[in-house]
């Protein structure tokens, strides 16, 4: 797929032959991008997020780089945690946002349109998210209709009412020491 590809309808994107290489490709807003390719801090901070979160929770399943398809676009979040009974029953993307999306800011990454992903998710029925900032070492937390949390040190994170889960962003920014 070309990075001049522009104006694309999801079915089109959807037919495009090569979304799933890695990186994923998504479509926010008509407009196809690749995803970057992961650092160390982005893959050591999603194993273990994943990994938490699956320990945690026996309704929930996180999942790494699952497609979800919204109404008009097709991402694919970093971690998408989502009940496991909204699962397809088949190797298919997520119709719909996950219930919780967890994005890690990469350095050439642009955090705008990783926001735009978060606010259409949340727009269509996701009830949290979280942008990871390792370099800065924030978290930005979107809930709906709640105004935006800036995370940082002890700072307790919020999670899904049925996820028993205490992290804060201290914490998970303490992985990135291995």
């Amino acid at each position: 797929m070309s990075p001049a590809l522009s104006s694309l309808t999801l079915k089109d994107f959807l037919e495009l032959p090569n979304i799933e290489e890695s990186p994923a490709w998504e479509l926010i807003n008509q407009v196809p991008s690749q995803k970057p390719m992961p650092t160390l801090y982005h893959s050591r901070l999603q194993k273990r997020l994943v990994a938490k979160i699956d320990n945690a929770s026996t309704i929930y399943e996180a999942l790494p780089e699952f497609r979800c398809v919204l109404g008009n676009n097709s991402i694919v979040p970093d971690i998408a945690i989502t009940r496991i009974n909204r699962l397809p029953t088949t190797n298919q993307p997520l119709a719909g946002p996950p219930d919780w999306l967890i994005e890690i800011l990469s350095p050439d990454q642009r955090s705008t349109r990783i926001i735009t992903k978060i606010q259409t998710c949340l727009e269509e029925g996701a009830e949290l998210a979280w942008l990871i900032d390792p370099l800065e070492e924030i978290i930005l937390v979107f809930q709906p209709h709640q105004p935006l949390i800036i995370s940082r040190d002890d700072s307790i994170l919020p999670v899904l009412n049925d996820i028993p889960l205490t992290l804060s962003a201290q914490e998970i920014f303490n992985w990135l020491q291995g």
